[in-house]
Protein backbone atom coordinates (compact mmCIF):
# COMPACT_ATOMS: atom_id res chain seq x y z
CA UNK A 1 0.00 0.00 0.00
CA UNK A 2 1.38 3.16 -0.39
CA UNK A 3 2.63 5.51 1.78
CA UNK A 4 1.28 8.87 2.09
CA UNK A 5 5.00 11.73 1.80
CA UNK A 6 4.93 13.74 5.26
CA UNK A 7 4.87 17.34 4.99
CA UNK A 8 5.27 19.85 7.51
CA UNK A 9 5.01 23.54 7.43
CA UNK A 10 8.13 24.22 9.36
CA UNK A 11 11.38 23.89 8.41
CA UNK A 12 14.25 21.30 9.94
CA UNK A 13 16.43 23.12 12.42
CA UNK A 14 19.77 22.01 13.73
CA UNK A 15 19.22 21.74 17.11
CA UNK A 16 21.19 18.33 18.46
CA UNK A 17 20.60 16.38 15.37
CA UNK A 18 23.07 17.21 12.21
CA UNK A 19 20.27 17.44 10.00
CA UNK A 20 20.35 20.99 7.85
CA UNK A 21 17.63 22.15 5.62
CA UNK A 22 17.61 25.03 2.99
CA UNK A 23 14.59 27.11 3.50
CA UNK A 24 13.28 29.77 1.06
CA UNK A 25 14.12 33.33 2.17
CA UNK A 26 12.99 36.63 0.59
CA UNK A 27 15.36 38.13 -2.24
CA UNK A 28 17.04 41.49 -0.98
CA UNK A 29 16.64 40.83 3.34
CA UNK A 30 18.73 43.09 4.90
CA UNK A 31 20.85 40.87 7.51
CA UNK A 32 20.64 42.23 11.31
CA UNK A 33 23.58 40.64 12.26
CA UNK A 34 26.34 41.12 9.50
CA UNK A 35 30.07 41.09 10.00
CA UNK A 36 33.52 40.89 8.26
CA UNK A 37 37.14 42.11 7.82
CA UNK A 38 37.79 44.47 5.16
CA UNK A 39 37.74 43.04 1.65
CA UNK A 40 41.07 44.61 0.74
CA UNK A 41 43.15 41.80 -0.82
CA UNK A 42 46.92 40.87 0.08
CA UNK A 43 48.93 42.94 -2.07
CA UNK A 44 50.50 40.87 -5.67
CA UNK A 45 52.21 37.64 -4.22
CA UNK A 46 54.24 39.83 -6.47
CA UNK A 47 58.29 38.78 -6.39
CA UNK A 48 58.13 35.35 -5.45
CA UNK A 49 55.70 34.62 -8.70
CA UNK A 50 57.49 37.28 -11.05
CA UNK A 51 61.06 35.38 -10.36
CA UNK A 52 60.24 32.49 -10.55
CA UNK A 53 58.08 33.06 -14.11
CA UNK A 54 61.72 34.61 -15.00
CA UNK A 55 63.31 31.70 -14.15
CA UNK A 56 60.91 28.57 -15.14
CA UNK A 57 60.40 30.39 -18.78
CA UNK A 58 64.14 30.82 -19.66
CA UNK A 59 65.31 27.43 -18.56
CA UNK A 60 62.12 25.96 -20.68
CA UNK A 61 63.08 27.71 -23.68
CA UNK A 62 66.68 26.22 -23.18
CA UNK A 63 65.49 23.03 -22.28
CA UNK A 64 63.28 22.65 -25.72
CA UNK A 65 66.30 23.66 -27.93
CA UNK A 66 68.24 21.19 -26.09
CA UNK A 67 65.57 18.40 -26.66
CA UNK A 68 64.86 19.59 -30.06
CA UNK A 69 69.00 19.46 -30.85
CA UNK A 70 69.10 16.23 -28.67
CA UNK A 71 66.38 14.54 -30.16
CA UNK A 72 65.39 13.49 -26.25
CA UNK A 73 61.38 13.20 -26.05
CA UNK A 74 61.95 13.57 -22.33
CA UNK A 75 63.40 16.91 -22.12
CA UNK A 76 60.76 18.36 -25.10
CA UNK A 77 58.20 16.61 -22.60
CA UNK A 78 60.02 18.50 -19.32
CA UNK A 79 60.11 21.66 -21.20
CA UNK A 80 56.06 21.22 -22.16
CA UNK A 81 55.70 21.04 -18.19
CA UNK A 82 58.18 23.92 -17.15
CA UNK A 83 56.07 25.92 -19.90
CA UNK A 84 52.96 24.55 -18.41
CA UNK A 85 54.57 26.11 -15.00
CA UNK A 86 55.58 29.40 -16.36
CA UNK A 87 51.87 29.79 -17.60
CA UNK A 88 50.63 28.96 -14.22
CA UNK A 89 52.99 31.41 -12.97
CA UNK A 90 52.30 34.73 -15.23
CA UNK A 91 48.32 33.55 -14.72
CA UNK A 92 48.49 33.64 -10.84
CA UNK A 93 50.51 36.98 -10.77
CA UNK A 94 48.07 38.51 -13.65
CA UNK A 95 44.77 37.27 -11.10
CA UNK A 96 46.81 38.36 -7.99
CA UNK A 97 47.02 41.81 -9.71
CA UNK A 98 43.63 41.88 -10.82
CA UNK A 99 42.83 40.60 -6.95
CA UNK A 100 43.53 43.55 -5.76
CA UNK A 101 40.79 45.73 -7.54
CA UNK A 102 38.60 47.08 -4.44
CA UNK A 103 34.93 46.11 -4.68
CA UNK A 104 33.10 48.53 -6.91
CA UNK A 105 29.00 48.82 -7.91
CA UNK A 106 29.22 45.89 -10.50
CA UNK A 107 31.47 44.04 -8.48
CA UNK A 108 30.93 43.73 -4.56
CA UNK A 109 33.06 40.82 -3.68
CA UNK A 110 35.85 42.31 -5.40
CA UNK A 111 37.37 40.69 -8.03
CA UNK A 112 39.61 38.02 -5.63
CA UNK A 113 37.89 35.04 -8.01
CA UNK A 114 40.47 35.90 -11.22
CA UNK A 115 42.93 33.71 -9.21
CA UNK A 116 40.24 30.52 -9.72
CA UNK A 117 39.85 31.55 -13.11
CA UNK A 118 43.09 31.53 -13.87
CA UNK A 119 43.90 28.45 -12.14
CA UNK A 120 41.13 26.80 -13.84
CA UNK A 121 42.22 28.04 -17.44
CA UNK A 122 46.04 26.74 -16.22
CA UNK A 123 44.64 23.44 -15.48
CA UNK A 124 42.72 23.03 -18.99
CA UNK A 125 46.02 24.28 -20.54
CA UNK A 126 47.82 21.35 -18.77
CA UNK A 127 45.57 18.58 -20.05
CA UNK A 128 46.47 19.86 -23.41
CA UNK A 129 50.08 19.35 -22.80
CA UNK A 130 49.52 15.79 -21.31
CA UNK A 131 47.66 15.27 -24.92
CA UNK A 132 50.38 16.72 -26.73
CA UNK A 133 53.42 14.70 -25.05
CA UNK A 134 51.13 11.71 -24.95
CA UNK A 135 50.49 11.22 -28.70
CA UNK A 136 54.69 12.28 -29.22
CA UNK A 137 55.54 9.31 -27.06
CA UNK A 138 53.35 6.83 -28.77
CA UNK A 139 54.81 7.72 -32.23
CA UNK A 140 58.48 7.49 -30.17
CA UNK A 141 57.65 3.81 -29.25
CA UNK A 142 56.34 2.89 -32.82
CA UNK A 143 59.36 4.48 -34.56
CA UNK A 144 62.47 5.09 -32.52
CA UNK A 145 64.85 7.62 -33.12
CA UNK A 146 68.62 8.38 -31.60
CA UNK A 147 68.25 10.72 -28.93
CA UNK A 148 71.72 12.29 -27.53
CA UNK A 149 72.20 11.03 -24.05
CA UNK A 150 75.11 13.59 -22.73
CA UNK A 151 73.21 16.55 -23.74
CA UNK A 152 70.41 14.98 -22.20
CA UNK A 153 72.00 14.70 -18.93
CA UNK A 154 73.59 18.08 -18.64
CA UNK A 155 70.40 20.03 -19.34
CA UNK A 156 68.36 17.44 -17.07
CA UNK A 157 71.05 18.69 -14.29
CA UNK A 158 70.29 22.55 -15.09
CA UNK A 159 66.90 21.64 -14.60
CA UNK A 160 66.47 19.59 -11.38
CA UNK A 161 68.85 23.11 -10.04
CA UNK A 162 66.64 24.98 -11.52
CA UNK A 163 63.17 23.59 -10.67
CA UNK A 164 65.16 23.53 -6.80
CA UNK A 165 65.60 27.49 -7.26
CA UNK A 166 62.47 28.10 -8.43
CA UNK A 167 60.47 25.90 -5.42
CA UNK A 168 62.88 27.47 -2.72
CA UNK A 169 61.27 31.33 -4.37
CA UNK A 170 57.19 30.32 -4.46
CA UNK A 171 57.29 28.12 -0.91
CA UNK A 172 58.08 31.52 0.33
CA UNK A 173 55.14 33.55 -0.87
CA UNK A 174 51.67 34.10 -0.13
CA UNK A 175 49.73 30.45 -0.18
CA UNK A 176 47.00 31.03 -2.67
CA UNK A 177 45.50 28.65 -4.90
CA UNK A 178 47.40 29.62 -8.01
CA UNK A 179 50.81 29.93 -6.05
CA UNK A 180 50.11 26.54 -4.56
CA UNK A 181 48.95 25.36 -7.90
CA UNK A 182 52.51 26.40 -9.03
CA UNK A 183 54.62 25.47 -7.06
CA UNK A 184 52.84 21.70 -7.36
CA UNK A 185 54.25 22.15 -10.43
CA UNK A 186 57.31 23.33 -9.50
CA UNK A 187 57.69 20.08 -7.57
CA UNK A 188 56.11 17.84 -10.61
CA UNK A 189 59.13 19.04 -12.31
CA UNK A 190 61.72 18.34 -10.02
CA UNK A 191 60.95 14.69 -10.59
CA UNK A 192 60.38 14.96 -14.71
CA UNK A 193 63.70 16.58 -14.30
CA UNK A 194 65.14 13.46 -12.64
CA UNK A 195 63.11 11.45 -14.86
CA UNK A 196 64.66 13.55 -17.99
CA UNK A 197 68.11 12.78 -15.87
CA UNK A 198 67.81 8.87 -15.92
CA UNK A 199 66.77 8.26 -19.35
CA UNK A 200 69.72 10.15 -20.43
CA UNK A 201 71.99 8.51 -18.18
CA UNK A 202 70.03 4.81 -19.49
CA UNK A 203 70.73 5.99 -23.12
CA UNK A 204 74.41 6.92 -22.54
CA UNK A 205 75.12 3.49 -21.18
CA UNK A 206 73.17 1.22 -22.72
CA UNK A 207 71.46 2.78 -25.99
CA UNK A 208 68.19 1.65 -24.73
CA UNK A 209 65.99 4.96 -26.55
CA UNK A 210 62.61 3.57 -25.64
CA UNK A 211 63.43 4.54 -21.86
CA UNK A 212 62.97 8.10 -23.33
CA UNK A 213 59.19 8.16 -24.01
CA UNK A 214 58.62 5.44 -21.35
CA UNK A 215 59.78 8.40 -19.04
CA UNK A 216 57.75 11.11 -20.81
CA UNK A 217 54.22 9.17 -20.42
CA UNK A 218 55.39 8.86 -16.62
CA UNK A 219 55.79 12.61 -16.79
CA UNK A 220 52.65 13.10 -18.44
CA UNK A 221 51.27 11.07 -15.08
CA UNK A 222 52.85 14.19 -13.22
CA UNK A 223 51.26 16.36 -15.27
CA UNK A 224 47.73 15.35 -15.50
CA UNK A 225 47.54 14.72 -11.98
CA UNK A 226 47.98 18.13 -10.73
CA UNK A 227 46.03 19.19 -13.63
CA UNK A 228 43.30 17.07 -12.64
CA UNK A 229 43.99 18.14 -8.66
CA UNK A 230 44.20 21.88 -9.27
CA UNK A 231 40.59 21.40 -11.71
CA UNK A 232 39.03 20.23 -9.22
CA UNK A 233 39.81 22.46 -6.37
CA UNK A 234 39.35 25.30 -9.10
CA UNK A 235 35.97 24.20 -9.99
CA UNK A 236 34.64 23.46 -6.33
CA UNK A 237 35.59 27.33 -5.77
CA UNK A 238 33.40 28.27 -8.55
CA UNK A 239 30.29 25.91 -7.91
CA UNK A 240 30.56 27.95 -4.08
CA UNK A 241 30.96 24.35 -2.28
CA UNK A 242 31.83 24.25 0.84
CA UNK A 243 35.64 24.54 1.79
CA UNK A 244 36.95 20.63 1.78
CA UNK A 245 38.56 21.84 5.56
CA UNK A 246 34.57 22.07 7.22
CA UNK A 247 31.72 20.15 7.57
CA UNK A 248 28.80 21.84 7.17
CA UNK A 249 26.70 19.69 10.13
CA UNK A 250 29.40 20.37 12.01
CA UNK A 251 29.63 23.63 12.14
CA UNK A 252 25.72 23.99 12.46
CA UNK A 253 25.80 22.29 15.08
CA UNK A 254 28.44 24.08 16.79
CA UNK A 255 26.54 27.77 16.28
CA UNK A 256 23.12 26.09 17.76
CA UNK A 257 24.79 25.24 20.68
CA UNK A 258 26.26 28.80 21.69
CA UNK A 259 24.38 30.44 24.70
CA UNK A 260 20.68 32.29 23.12
CA UNK A 261 20.49 30.39 20.13
CA UNK A 262 17.49 28.02 19.69
CA UNK A 263 18.38 26.46 16.23
CA UNK A 264 19.98 27.49 13.02
CA UNK A 265 18.94 27.08 9.90
CA UNK A 266 19.44 27.92 5.64
CA UNK A 267 23.31 27.51 6.99
CA UNK A 268 25.92 28.71 3.78
CA UNK A 269 29.33 28.21 3.70
CA UNK A 270 31.02 29.01 0.70
CA UNK A 271 34.98 30.17 -0.67
CA UNK A 272 34.94 33.87 -1.91
CA UNK A 273 38.98 33.80 -2.94
CA UNK A 274 41.87 31.61 -1.57
CA UNK A 275 41.89 33.18 2.10
CA UNK A 276 38.69 34.61 2.07
CA UNK A 277 35.81 32.27 3.59
CA UNK A 278 31.75 33.96 3.98
CA UNK A 279 29.57 32.24 5.97
CA UNK A 280 25.57 33.30 6.17
CA UNK A 281 22.89 31.61 8.21
CA UNK A 282 19.34 32.23 10.05
CA UNK A 283 20.02 32.09 13.72
CA UNK A 284 16.27 31.46 15.86
CA UNK A 285 16.76 32.81 19.03
CA UNK A 286 14.38 33.36 21.84
CA UNK A 287 14.11 37.11 22.36
CA UNK A 288 15.38 40.01 20.02
CA UNK A 289 16.29 41.53 23.28
CA UNK A 290 19.48 39.56 23.80
CA UNK A 291 20.67 39.21 20.19
CA UNK A 292 23.57 41.63 20.21
CA UNK A 293 25.42 39.65 22.74
CA UNK A 294 24.23 36.07 20.89
CA UNK A 295 25.52 37.54 17.67
CA UNK A 296 28.98 38.46 19.18
CA UNK A 297 29.40 35.02 20.95
CA UNK A 298 28.66 33.74 17.21
CA UNK A 299 30.79 36.16 15.55
CA UNK A 300 33.73 34.60 18.01
CA UNK A 301 32.84 30.99 17.70
CA UNK A 302 32.87 31.45 14.25
CA UNK A 303 36.79 33.06 13.93
CA UNK A 304 38.43 31.19 16.41
CA UNK A 305 37.34 27.54 15.92
CA UNK A 306 37.26 28.15 11.68
CA UNK A 307 38.89 31.02 11.14
CA UNK A 308 35.77 32.91 9.07
CA UNK A 309 35.52 36.66 9.29
CA UNK A 310 33.08 37.24 6.79
CA UNK A 311 29.62 36.63 8.70
CA UNK A 312 26.24 37.20 7.73
CA UNK A 313 23.48 36.49 10.53
CA UNK A 314 20.19 37.26 10.26
CA UNK A 315 18.01 36.44 13.65
CA UNK A 316 14.43 35.06 13.80
CA UNK A 317 12.55 34.99 16.84
CA UNK A 318 11.58 31.62 18.41
CA UNK A 319 7.60 31.64 17.74
CA UNK A 320 7.12 29.09 20.37
CA UNK A 321 8.44 31.61 23.12
CA UNK A 322 6.13 34.30 22.10
CA UNK A 323 3.01 34.09 24.29
CA UNK A 324 -0.48 35.13 23.35
CA UNK A 325 -2.35 36.63 26.12
CA UNK A 326 -5.81 35.51 26.60
CA UNK A 327 -8.86 37.39 25.61
CA UNK A 328 -10.84 38.82 28.07
CA UNK A 329 -14.17 37.33 28.20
Amino acid sequence: MAHKPIVTTRPLQIKSSPLLCARRVPPYTAPMGHHHDSHAHPPLAGNALVWGLGITLAFAVVEAIGGWWSGSLALLGDAGHMLSDATALGLAALAAWIATHPPSARHSYGLGRAEVVAALVNGLFMVLVVVAIVVSAIDRLRDPRPVTGEMVVVIALLGLAVNAVVAWVLSRGEATLNVRAALLHVIGDLLGSVAALTAGVVIYYTGWTPIDPLLSLFICALILFSALRLLREALHVIMEGVPPYLELPEVGRAMAGVEGVVSVHDLHIWTLSSGMVALSAHVVIPSMSHWEATLTRLQSLIHERYGIDHVTLQPEQDMDSISVPAPDL
